[in-house]
């Protein structure tokens, strides 16, 4: 995170910084770069000291200071101040590191066009179809999803186990993105990021709110559904329509028309909110006539007077969903109707991770590899997979650990309505232990262990189990990981790819087998 050789003076970072008091003179300190880790910092560097939940970062400012930080930004004093350092002391650490961030980078928000996504289900996707669309305009734009992080020359996967990660490395790519040239961003703004209580979005100046959906998820951190849908609602909030035109562009919002949270949302902004809708015909875009099956999804698109026959290869009621989101916010960012963008949706590629089959040598059952982890999620893919499946449906998931415990028996319900057979397996169990995490969801199932549910922790194990028990016509379901790269335990994280080894299990199984048809 260097900026430039000699760095840039922390005087001009702290000018519009509120709620500061610095303990030394800041005249001759310059700043080459931002940190929150104390393992990263090195000469000329702010170290910022975070409290967390596990760790506190002002146990680690000597250790910063050792490595040369200039600059000490703290929520109190340290035990010790050392010579030489500028410690700055900061009401609220989070919302300052956001603002110095912004400082450093050189407000990239300013020239940047910004969608913001957020929902409990379908941001990674529908800030990928966001993206495609607008590229597939002529709009040269980078993006920042759960999955990807397009900021400089090319695609690449988002190492960072935070979909929305920490205002410095926001900034940063923000910055890569303006320097590369890019006119648009779209961002995955996630209910932590919008929080005040992490401040990680709080100075990235967004001109478009997307929200597809509020279901139950992350309780640990909000502490009820109604805080969790306020978190989120920050994203629209903080549409300004008079900084939005400035950069050319109006402010608004799109928000799903069936979700439950629309009214609330609708009530929370001050700008332009447009609708889409899987069932209502007065919505802004609606989809009509509705067809799905495995290979992909039929409709006719609705915008105004407007209407146009569309298929798209991504299967389910909430793929098309995230595509009339992003259709939605796309046309109306670039001033055109959405029916105009037809063409480009039919071109529409989904996710890695998100509803990818897994092939075999002629395996005699599907195989689906998806990031479904909550109960709103299962709620939508298991009746899909479901209608889909001439057999039944072998369900292999697990939850979080240290993250949201109300809804484990959920999703155990859930699954237990249309899974034939759940294997209940390790997620990223963290610090807990994985089969007391396992227990509490096979509680929600109603099942006894050996009876329709069998707990086996080791996800290698617990695949290949799927497969030795998978009969012609079932539906393998592999929830929970997705794109992900690694499952965290107790000891941190190890390296995982489902897709990797969904594919190298079901190679290694006994064939040839009978042909299977598309639909099962």
């Amino acid at each position: 995170m260097i900026n430039g050789e000699t760095g840039q003076p922390l005087a001009a970072l702290l000018e519009d910084v509120p709620g500061l008091t610095v303990c030394a003179d800041a005249g001759g300190t310059h700043i080459r770069g931002i940190v929150y880790d104390s393992r990263g910092a090195a000469p000329g560097y702010l170290f910022c000291a975070l409290t967390g939940i596990h760790t506190d970062g002002h146990a680690y400012i000597a250790q910063a200071v050792k490595a040369g930080a200039a600059a000490i930004l703290c929520g109190r004093p340290p035990a010790e101040e050392l010579p030489g350092v500028v410690y700055i002391l900061a009401r609220d650490a989070r919302a300052a590191m956001s603002r110095i961030s912004a400082n450093f980078y050189g407000r990239p928000c300013s020239r940047l066009k910004i969608i913001g996504v957020t929902g409990t289900d379908g941001k990674s996707s529908t800030v990928s179809f966001i993206s495609q669309l607008l590229e597939a305009a002529g709009k040269k734009t980078g993006l920042l999803s759960t999955v990807s992080v397009l900021a400089g020359g090319q695609m690449e996967k988002n190492t960072l186990r935070q979909s929305t990660p920490e205002a410095p490395v926001i900034h940063a790519m923000l910055a890569q993105m303006q320097a590369a040239g890019r006119e648009f961003a779209v961002i995955e703004a996630t209910s932590h990021g919008l929080s005040p209580r992490t401040g990680r979005l709080l100075d990235v100046e967004f001109d478009a709110a997307v929200l597809t959906n509020v279901t139950h998820e992350h309780l640990e951190f909000h502490g009820s559904l109604r805080q969790y849908l306020s978190d989120k609602t920050n994203l629209f909030r903080g549409l300004d329509a008079r900084r939005s035109a400035r950069k050319g562009i109006p402010a608004f919002g799109v928000a799903n028309a069936d979700d439950s949270s629309y009214a609330y949302i609708k009530g929370q902004t001050r700008e332009k909110l447009f609708s889409y809708s899987l069932q209502n015909a007065a919505a802004d875009v609606y989809a009509a006539d509705l067809a799905c099956d495995m290979s992909g999804s039929s409709f006719i698109l609705h915008d105004g007077g407007r209407r146009e026959q569309i298929h798209i290869c991504l299967p389910g009621a909430f793929n098309v969903e995230n595509v009339l989101a992003a259709a939605a916010a796309a046309s109306r960012i670039l001033g055109i109707c959405a029916a105009d963008l037809a063409p480009h949706i039919e071109k529409l590629q989904g996710v890695r991770g998100r509803m990818t089959p897994v092939s075999g040598p002629e395996a005699p059952f599907h195989v689906l590899v998806d990031y479904a982890h909550t109960p709103g999620s299962f709620e939508r893919l298991f009746p899909m997979v479901k209608s889909y499946t001439r057999g039944k449906i072998i369900a292999v998931f697990g939850s979080g650990g240290e993250r949201d415990r109300e809804k484990r028996p959920l999703q155990g319900e859930i699954a237990a309505r249309y899974a034939g057979l759940i294997i209940l397996a390790d997620e990223d169990p963290r610090g807990e232990d994985p089969r007391a995490l396992l227990l509490d969801i096979a509680k929600g199932s109603g099942r006894q262990e050996g009876e329709g549910l069998l707990i086996i922790p080791d996800r290698r194990e617990a695949i290949a189990k799927a497969y030795e028990l998978a009969q012609p016509g079932d539906t393998v379901l592999l929830l929970g990981k997705g794109h992900e790269s690694s499952i965290i335990g107790k000891d941190g994280p190890v390296p995982w790819d489902e897709i990797a080894t969904a594919k190298e299990l079901l190679d290694s199984q006994a064939g040839p087998y009978p042909a299977l048809s598309a639909t099962g």
